[in-house]
């Protein structure tokens, strides 16, 4: 299955969740604070049950302190 992670394509295995996709990238679901699929959020609690479709546009936001 083909998607785009924050612009750049990626193949993922088969019925792969958000937290799958996580695990994929080596990302801590610690530290990414947010998940927005084909625009729409998709709340933290329901990451590993939402299930990811070939072409989705998915973009992963991590918070940077700084000052």
């Amino acid at each position: 299955m083909n998607i785009s992670v924050n612009g750049e394509k990626y193949e993922l295995r088969k019925r792969a969740t958000v937290d799958d996709l996580l695990v994929q990238l080596g990302l801590s679901s610690e530290k990414v604070m947010a998940c927005a699929v084909d625009g729409m959020i998709v709340k933290k609690d329901e990451w590993t049950i939402f299930e990811l479709s070939e072409g989705q546009k998915v973009e992963l936001l991590n918070f940077v302190g700084g000052g």
